[in-house]
């Protein structure tokens, strides 16, 4: 089911809808799309855990507080810790009738990571890493997958696996013990673990916590969708909008820090981004 979000935007939400609130340690996950004027995520302050941002088709550009500016484009990533708080936009940067369409991830940090200084990885789709056999295509985005490994480095361990598969292809996929995982589909259809349970285009799979791995099958059309897997923090969750913490007192001094411009946020109160004026 789409919904609206950000300004003009749609979105799929995955995780983070009330029938699955958060899959610890994922908070959320939406395919987006959008194009055309009044579209994008004007000025926000996120704290608390980690924003991915993997684009699929058209180039969005970004801008924050810091000074840290750019845009991605098709099959490029960018992994950004927002930990103690960054203030930032997210545009689109679209040719008249051209579309954007990617995927946002919101990963959990741990109590003792929730006010790290922000940090930025950032690959350009060449740089992410890319395998195919028998059928499959592997894009690690983070973690391992057909013998490649992604160089981002994750303060909550992750693996975010985007998959392509031909007809009649199948896929098996090791996953830690440890992690609690999901699938979401992009497009086509899949049949997963050794019941085939059937899973449509825009649907979600959580997976039995404590195996080894995953068995994928496509049958008489292509697929693609992405695997997530997680070690679950067991910590509490307290959320207020993009301020996410383990206590209803650290959300007051989070929007104390905010409103005075201190504890990580002494640029926010003079700061506007310039992506962001057309919808602000």
């Amino acid at each position: 089911v789409e919904q609206a979000e950000g300004a003009g935007a749609r979105v799929r939400r995955s995780i983070g809808r009330p029938e699955l609130r958060s899959f610890d340690p994922f908070l959320m996950l939406d395919e987006f799309s959008g194009g055309g004027d009044g579209f994008g995520f004007p000025d926000h302050p996120p704290r608390g855990f980690a924003t991915v941002t993997y684009m699929l088709a058209g180039k969005f550009q970004h801008e924050d507080f810091m000074g840290h500016k750019g845009t991605i484009g098709p099959g490029d990533l960018q992994w950004m810790t927002a930990g103690r708080g960054i203030v930032h936009a997210e545009m689109p940067a679209l040719q008249p009738g051209e579309r954007a369409h990617g995927l946002q991830l919101w990963v959990n940090l741990a109590a003792k990571n929730k006010m790290v200084e922000p940090r930025y990885q950032e690959l350009p789709a060449s740089q992410v890493p890319r395998a195919t056999i028998d059928g499959v295509t592997a894009i690690v985005i983070a973690g391992e997958a057909l013998g490649i490994q992604s160089p981002v480095q994750t303060l909550t361990p992750t693996h975010y696996l985007h998959f392509i598969m031909e007809p009649n292809s199948r896929l098996e996929q090791k996953i830690p013990a440890e992690m609690n995982a999901f699938i979401y589909v992009l497009k086509g259809s899949i049949e997963v673990g050794e019941k085939n349970t059937h899973c449509e285009a825009h649907h979600t799979v959580t997976l039995t916590p404590g195996g080894d791995g995953v068995l994928v099958r496509t049958t008489d059309a292509p697929s693609s969708f992405v695997l997530l897997a997680g070690t679950p923090l067991g910590e509490p969750v307290v959320q207020h909008g993009p301020f996410v913490m383990n206590t209803a007192q650290e959300i007051q001094q989070t929007f104390l820090d905010y409103s005075r411009g201190t504890n990580g946020f002494e640029a926010a109160r003079a700061w506007s981004s310039k992506i962001g004026e057309p919808l602000m």
